[in-house]
Parts: C-alpha cells; structure tokens; sequence
C-alpha cells in the first residue's frame, strides 16, 4: 500500500483516479480548492478510511509523508481558466514548484499532469513528444497553455538538479462523467446541448480536427506511467489517435441523443488548434497501453451520465 497525493483530486479527472487509487488497494490524500472540482465527485469516496480529502490551494505549500504525487491542479477548460488567468498560471507554476518541493522533501515519485495543449496550434501532424510546439506567449489561451509548458520546465530542472523522480504526461482531449455540463468543452456542450435539443453551436467550419479519450482510457495509462521504472520520465503522449472533425462528433451525438437540435456556426475563437492528434507510438511500447473504448461507446456512456438533462 503506498500513501499517494492527488492536487486537483476532486476534478473530473482527478476524482476518477483517486477512486482508482483507492481501488487499487492505496492511500490517498486529495487535495483541491475546488474552483472547478466538486466535492460532490469524491462523495462515494468520502467514508473509505484510507481517502482523505483537504481543501488547499497548491499556489501554497502543503506537507504530507506520501511515496507519489500526481498534480493535476489547474482548470483545464478555457472558461475556467480565462476567467481569472493570472491565477491560472500561478496554479501551474506555483503549484508545480509546491508539489516539487514536497516531492523533494519526501522522496517521492511525482507526475506532471500536462497537455496537448503544450503544441499550440501544430505544424507537425500527428503530434509527437519531440515536437517543441507553436504557441502564442501573449494570446488569450497563454496562461493555460504556458504555464503547462513553464510546469514542464520546472519537473525537468528539479529532476536534473535534484534529482527528482518525475514523470510527465501530455493529455490529450478527455471526456466522460463528471465533466461540467457548463465547463465550455466540446463534447459535454453538445451532448448537452442535444438532450435539451437546443442549438449546437460550432465555432468556425466545424473543419478542425480533435482526437476524444475516455477518461477511463486515461486513467489506465497515468497508473501505468507512474509505475514505470525511474529512468523513463517522458513526456508521453495519453490521448485516443482516432481523429474526428467538430461537425463529425457534432453529427454522431445528434445521431445517437436522436434530437431535433439544428446546428449553428459562430466564429472561431482566437488561437483554436485547427488540428489535433497525438502519436501514441511510445505509450504502445513503453506502456503497452492504448485507448481501448472507441467514440460512440464513450459518447453513450455520457448521454447516460448527462440524461438528466433530457428535455
């Protein structure tokens, strides 16, 4: 049994791996502020005696004796994270070196939760880890998608100055329960836009391309990172290689909610990757890990999820 911290346990994807965490026979510290995570995710968690939630804002130090760290602290959707983007980044960075230090002090292994996010608007297609990027330092999109970069940065410095045990990841688009119906991320807003059967709003053509992963897919791959030997570090590519247009998915959640929504097209917002796709060539032979629930399977499951909301 290992004592393992969670920042931003009680987010979408945080709250779903405390409860793998949990299941696999672990103790588990979550940490959150809940910005956007909710304690409502971490309900089923709450009586298990080895969980423990604590509400912290990791841009503050915390100490705890715990063997690993996965930091997912940072909103992850552009509404939350431009609405106050100072603090985003401040999450990044401050939260990254907080958890570092932490690390540091107890010798434990840490995982930076970073993302696709780090290419920007990508010359290179699809996306592979040796790929330095094209991002906008000064746009709107910066203070999410630099201080993942400058987070990145920080696990390499404390890795080869401390010698740190780090690990990083790059996540790819990821969907399922406990996204916010309201959070601005594409296939939440259309699955709930169509059970309501309200207009499903497309930005630009609905031409540019993303590749979804069900979080459960994620999941499995981050455990499996975490547990490879101490020599391999990354970054490492997490995400579902099959690429799929906006319209594309706009039309398959149409399809399968069977709603009467009409699609609209508003204009592109600025700095949108037009593309987006990850080579998970290393995952397969490092992890021996790939996505293994396709779209329509994990689009199912969240209008099963979402179906309060049927109108």
């Amino acid at each position: 049994m290992k004592k393992i911290l969670v920042s931003g346990g009680a987010g979408f994807i945080g709250s779903h791996l405390c409860t793998r965490l949990i299941k696999d026979g672990h103790k588990v510290i979550c940490l959150d502020n809940l910005f956007t995570g909710s304690e409502e995710n971490i309900a089923h968690l709450k009586g298990n005696p080895h969980f423990e939630f604590v509400l912290h804002d990791v841009e503050f130090p915390y100490e705890a004796e715990v063997d690993e760290i996965y930091n997912l602290a940072c909103p992850a959707s552009p509404i939350h994270y431009q609405h106050d983007a100072i603090k985003t980044i401040k999450t990044s960075v401050l939260g990254a070196i907080n958890m570092l230090g932490l690390a540091k002090k107890t010798n434990a292994k840490i995982m930076q939760a970073s993302t696709s996010e780090i290419y920007g608007d990508p010359i290179i297609h699809p996306q592979v880890e040796s790929y330095w990027g094209n991002v906008n330092p000064i746009g709107i999109r910066s203070c999410y998608d630099e201080g993942k970069r400058c987070a990145e940065t920080l696990f390499m410095d404390y890795h080869r100055q401390n010698g740190i045990r780090i690990k990083i990841i790059r996540i790819f688009n990821t969907y399922g329960p406990r996204m916010l119906p309201d959070d601005g991320r594409v296939v939440s807003n259309f699955v709930v836009q169509a059970l309501r059967n309200e207009d499903i709003t497309i930005y630009g053509s609905g031409a540019q391309t993303r590749s979804f992963q069900y979080v459960d897919d994620l999941i499995e791959g981050m455990v499996r990172m975490m547990n490879t030997e101490d020599e391999f570090i990354g970054p490492i590519n997490l995400g579902n290689p099959c690429e799929f247009s906006i319209l594309e998915l706009a039309e398959k959640v149409i399809e399968l909610t069977g709603s009467q929504s009409k699609l609209i097209f508003k204009p592109l917002p600025h700095d949108d990757p037009r593309q987006r796709k990850p080579d998970i060539t290393l995952a397969k032979s490092k992890l021996l890990w790939q996505p293994a629930i396709g779209l329509e399977e994990g689009l199912r499951r969240m209008i099963e999820y979402f179906g309060k909301y049927r109108s």
